[in-house]
């Protein structure tokens, strides 16, 4: 525990909601249950830790009653969930109760003690049937509160709820009346059950048969190693050089930086596992819609990314890949357990299950990093090249167990840019994990000074193609292997793998 940090009470608040009621889970609220589920009953590894500074100097009676007004405004923050003869159903409590301790800093930080506070709050899974979604504390300094530490359940929120929170938590402390929110969790689902929205999600289906109906198999047909214990390592890179080098080629090209980074991590993936056609899942905010972009709420889908490496550069792959991304992210509408069914079926069309354990995650909140380190001249590919030696790499923890092969990942650092990979080491050994990271940076830096050619990518970026049973050449889907590929051993075929998150 923190020097000094005591607990000195705790209040319970009360509150009382415009609406309480009942009814089925919203597509998105279904995605995270189903990876709930698919989780120990105790597992918390879905819960958020998440500190809120107090601004201005507010008193406690301040704080609790923006904390109540908070859960008075959004439902999602008042919904327990229970599987029931009927179905699985989210209740929404009209009044209740919920506990906010109050602690003293004593020596340390606010900041710092909130997030220990947040983080002991979350070692603990949450009953979904019988508990709110969410846990509090109140940090105080000389009896004045500096910091909430809060717990949050991601069946309750998601990254874009995070935001719609905190532009609520600023007006609410300052005393600010703002309009009812218009669009609750209960609301997308009734939308999704008939009409544009019912037809949005057939629609989705479609798209996604059509491109499951051709994408390659597995990505990770090749010989298992023997992993780590735990089997699943999180490793890290923080690297300014990646964040300018991904602006700079992002306007150059007329895309995104988040398209360059998918794009990139997905030139790595081919270079490494000898597939000239790669497929990913990326995971989707769905927020473009202005209510939901409102809503407190998970409204997280995934959609698919199924990208064929042309013969050319980078620069190629990347225009590729934008045009790819724009469609995924069009396509992540839909009801999970029928695209489970939708997977299954064409599993058994194509004679094995078409295993989608890649992904991409983009976590920012900006497609850009403000508080990059200043460039001079601004892309200059020295200066840039420069930015890496500034360049660290980490690891970020371990776990027995995830739902995903290979994980690509960035943080919401706006000074350079984070980047992570989950990577299961019976595939991908904690020396290639890095290597991934690492070449991740090599390629967006030589594609600032010039056009790199794909073919080029494994010896550039240090990347050592796996080594294959006799007569598999990495072509899961018929297209031929990108590098040379030496062939040994027998092969470790993965089984079915389903949906990553936006929270790892």
């Amino acid at each position: 525990m923190t020097a000094g940090l005591a607990r000195l009470s705790a209040t319970s608040v009360e509150f009382t909601g415009a609406r309480g009621g009942e009814s089925p889970l919203s597509w998105g609220q279904l995605a995270i249950w189903r990876l709930v589920r698919w989780l120990d009953d105790d597992d918390p590894y879905f819960n958020m830790p998440w500190v809120l500074p107090v601004y201005g100097r507010r008193d406690l009676d301040t704080v609790l009653r923006a904390l109540r007004v908070l859960v008075e405004r959004h439902e999602t923050l008042r919904t327990t969930y229970e599987e029931t003869p009927g179905g699985l159903v989210q209740r929404v409590a009209r009044r209740g109760r919920f506990t906010v301790e109050v602690y003293d800093a004593g020596e340390a930080r606010p900041v710092a003690a909130a997030r220990e506070l947040s983080a002991r709050l979350a070692v603990t899974a949450f009953d979904y049937a019988a508990e709110l979604p969410f846990r509090c504390a109140v940090v105080t300094v000389d009896g004045r509160p500096r910091t909430v530490a809060l717990t949050l359940s991601h069946l309750a929120v998601d990254g874009g709820t995070l935001d719609v929170l905190a532009r609520d938590w600023r007006d609410l402390l300052a005393g600010g009346e703002m309009p009812a929110p218009a669009w609750q969790p209960m609301d997308q689902a009734a939308f999704e059950r008939e009409g544009a929205g019912a037809a949005r999600g057939e629609r989705t289906l479609r798209h996604w048969r059509a491109v499951l109906e051709r994408a390659p198999l597995t990505m990770f047909d090749f010989p298992r190693t023997a992993p780590e214990e735990p089997r699943f390592v999180k490793v890290g890179m923080e690297s300014a050089a990646v964040a300018a080098a991904a602006e700079a080629l992002a306007a150059r090209w007329s895309v995104s930086t988040a398209s360059v980074l998918t794009s990139a991590s997905a030139v790595l993936l081919g270079a490494l596992t000898g597939h000239r056609e790669v497929a990913m899942q990326l995971v989707v905010a769905n927020r473009h819609d202005p209510r939901v972009a409102a809503m407190a709420g998970s409204a997280v889908q995934d959609g698919i990314f199924v990208l064929t490496l042309p013969e050319g550069t980078f620069a190629d792959a990347a225009r590729a890949g934008h045009r790819q991304a724009l469609t995924a992210y069009r396509n992540a509408h839909y009801h999970p357990y029928r695209m489970m069914a939708l997977r299954e079926e064409v599993g058994r069309e194509r004679g094995r299950p078409v295993d989608l354990s890649a992904y991409f995650n983009d976590t920012r909140t900006v497609g850009h990093w403000p508080h990059l380190p200043a460039v001079e001249p601004p892309g200059d590919p020295a200066a840039i090249a420069a930015l890496t030696g500034s360049t660290r790499t980490f690891h970020a923890g371990s776990w027995p167990e995830v739902d995903a092969t290979a994980l690509f990942a960035t943080g919401t650092a706006t000074n350079t840019c984070e980047l992570y990979l989950m990577a299961d080491t019976s595939y991908l050994p904690r020396p290639t994990a890095y290597a991934l990271l690492r070449g991740l940076e090599t390629l967006l830096v030589a594609s600032v000074a010039g056009d790199v050619p794909l073919d080029e990518v494994p010896g550039l970026c240090g990347i050592v193609p796996v080594e294959r049973p006799a007569g598999q050449n990495g072509s899961s889907a018929g297209s031929p292997g990108i590098g040379p590929v030496k062939v040994v051993g027998d092969p470790g075929v993965p089984g079915p793998r389903e949906v990553a998150d936006d929270h790892v």
